[in-house]
């Protein structure tokens, strides 16, 4: 397996009552693929006051475009979220602030591709997950997914934006359909195809042992929600998690990208909200 193997932790400041978590991901081309479009980052903070005012942030992109034009706008997209997030101000509400780096991300990309010879179109779905106090607030484009595994069972707290979904939840496709349609793999909404874009963003509330687990598409169309969360519950560490995860994924399919981000929640500090400001529970 190549490309961006990473284990880390936020072990070494001073925790408790604090948010505590550690992640791990992996990116790998696949089987039938020579490059690699996929691209993943984090940030995480440097010191006990940026944990509390910022908080983590994982970002995940699977670069759409063909050559090597997806490649660059994956990287593009992710690249301009984390440097965005580092130079955010304090106390930005996490939902606002992800609305505006991924539309800034977008309009790199787009102009990024309009400055390629004769326009060359470039585009990425991209998905990003802060997580802070006992909350994590995912926002997304395209299909890349985002889940939450809990209890041993995983639940997708994306949708996916594919030609395929959308119908069906215009009602024009029956979910038997909609699984086996020409377009079940067309992006409805990507990062660079326009000037602005849509973009959903939710909130969930976390809790310790909780497993957030951010991928692409090579993951979630070659192995299902329950093997997921199996192999995630059962390995030995996050990174075993991770290769587990790649694995099954080249051997069931292989005919694409695949990455993944696994983030354990070990603590979380309990938090209310008054007047947008957030206040430690007892």
């Amino acid at each position: 397996m190549n490309a961006q193997p990473m284990l880390g932790s936020s072990r070494g400041l001073p925790q408790s009552p604090m948010l505590d978590l550690e992640f791990a991901q992996l990116s790998d081309c696949g089987r039938l693929r020579d490059h690699n479009e996929d691209y993943l980052g984090s940030v995480a903070p440097e010191n006990p006051a940026q944990a509390r005012h910022r908080g983590w942030l994982f970002a995940l992109a699977d670069g759409v475009g063909g050559q090597d034009a997806g490649e660059i706008a994956a990287r593009l997209a992710v690249e301009t979220l984390l440097a965005g997030f580092r130079e955010s101000r304090s106390h930005e509400p996490p939902a606002a602030l992800l609305a505006r780096l991924i539309q800034t991300a977008n309009s790199r990309v787009y102009d990024s591709g309009a400055a390629q010879p004769n326009g060359k179109a470039m585009a990425t779905t991209l998905v990003g997950c802060l997580v802070r106090f006992d909350r994590a607030v995912v926002a997304h484009v395209g299909d890349s997914r985002c889940y939450l595994i809990r209890g041993g069972h995983a639940r997708v707290l994306t949708r996916d934006h594919t030609v395929a979904n959308q119908n069906l939840r215009m009602g024009l496709l029956a979910s038997w359909q909609a699984g086996e349609a020409p377009g079940r793999h067309v992006l409805s909404r990507s990062v660079g195809n326009d000037l602005v874009v849509g973009i959903d963003i939710a909130e969930h509330q976390i809790v310790p042992r909780d497993v957030l687990l951010l991928c692409s598409d090579g993951l979630h169309n070659a192995v299902p929600a329950g093997k997921i969360a199996r192999i995630v519950s059962e390995a030995a560490d996050l990174p075993a998690a991770a290769q587990g995860l790649v694995a099954i994924a080249n051997e069931r399919d292989g005919s694409d990208n695949v990455s993944v981000q696994l983030v354990r929640i070990r603590s979380v500090e309990r938090t209310g909200m008054y007047r947008g400001r957030p206040y430690q529970l007892h």
